[in-house]
């Protein structure tokens, strides 16, 4: 991932560069994994400047800044950081002191490398959109190193505007400010790739068998979005549900035993339904023993499954009947995980390798 940029010298033009002419790193083809971000810390500044940039972002919060702006600034991010501070202390990778989407994104980065080592020329890289490491420093890292083709990957299966198109954008505005820009290449959404089912099944399938029981039900859930995205016509909706079903299929599951739901909701505007809490919570009153959650839409875990969804919904789950209760762990770094993102990469890297 760190090798030597080639350079530009008068062995390899036709006729030599004038005396003192600047030598210019190129000729390598870089590949940028991108997530959503992570806060710098867990405390109230680091989780106030974090959730300041994401809830700033026109394409995660649809409303008039004239009204949106009071709101954050005067009560969410007063209250917000500290609540949800202590919300990452408890998933907090205490050895690397980071959250676990920053470790988990530094090993997808590596082991993707060492699957492109056939190839010379490759630096594999990742950024996040909200915090640290920037996607503008990233790019500009991959640049100084000779890439003067780039390949975006933004590690949402499901595309939705909140997720993938804010992180073409930032990138964009990355490139706004350079004048020799790199040839860019942006990777489309994989929600119904056979290679991204295929290993989202074989993953299901090893941690199914880990258990020491069988679900009587399989909820799988993605993240929620309000309903009005979808009216607008945003896709996330329909790829959501169409990787739900073809996840089910592939493991032959009857369809009364699972369920697609949503979750994270925030403020009080209707969100896409069923809600996965109140599915939760519905299922164990009306009998259901033995649940088990799987994230389809997270290629790394997060807050939002380490937190809300193995500690929350394990506590809705169980505090209203409920006696055994899993939570799927998402892809991650596994040889599964980095199977999908290698097949992408290779796919869209056609006609530069």
């Amino acid at each position: 991932m760190n090798e030597a940029p080639k350079s530009i010298t008068p062995a390899d033009t036709a006729s030599a560069f004038p005396p003192g002419h600047k030598n210019v790193a190129h000729g390598r083809i870089g590949v940028l994994l991108l997530n959503l971000g992570t806060p710098d810390g867990t405390g109230y500044w680091p989780m106030r400047r974090y959730l300041k940039e994401f809830l700033s972002d026109e394409r995660v919060i649809e409303e008039p800044r004239w009204k949106w702006w009071p709101i954050l600034n005067l009560i969410i991010l007063t209250v917000r950081p500290g609540r949800k501070g202590k919300d990452y202390a408890t998933i907090w990778n205490n050895e690397k002191n980071e959250s676990p989407i920053k470790t988990i994104s530094r090993n997808q980065a590596v082991e993707l490398a060492e699957r492109l080592k056939d190839h010379d020329g490759i630096i594999v890289d990742w950024a996040m959109r909200y915090a640290n490491p920037s996607t503008e420093s990233r790019i500009q890292a991959l640049k100084d190193q000779g890439c003067d083709r780039i390949l975006l990957l933004p590690l949402y299966p499901q595309y939705a505007a909140p997720t993938t198109a804010t992180a073409a954008d930032q990138a964009f505005r990355a490139l706004m400010k350079m004048r020799w820009q790199p040839a860019i290449r942006l990777a489309p959404a994989y929600y119904d790739d056979p290679a991204y089912i295929d290993a989202l099944a074989r993953s299901m399938r090893q941690s199914l068998a880990k258990l020491d029981f069988e679900p009587e039900k399989i909820i799988a859930t993605f993240h929620g979005m309000p309903e009005k995205y979808f009216a607008a016509g945003d896709p996330y909706h329909c790829q959501c549900q169409k990787t739900s079903r073809l996840l089910r299929e592939a493991l032959g599951i009857a369809p009364d035993r699972w369920l697609t739901t949503f979750q994270s909701r925030f403020g009080n505007d209707p969100w896409l339904q069923p809600y996965t809490d109140k599915t939760v919570e519905a299922l164990a009153k009306s009998g259901t023993k033995r649940l088990a959650l799987v994230a389809p839409g997270f290629s790394a875990d997060c807050l939002e499954t380490l937190e809300e969804l193995d500690s929350e919904n394990r506590h809705y789950f169980e505090s209203n009947g409920g006696e055994k209760f899993a939570y799927l762990p998402a892809l991650n770094d596994s040889p599964e995980g980095i199977d999908v993102i290698e097949a992408v990469v290779r796919r869209e890297l056609q006609g530069w390798i």
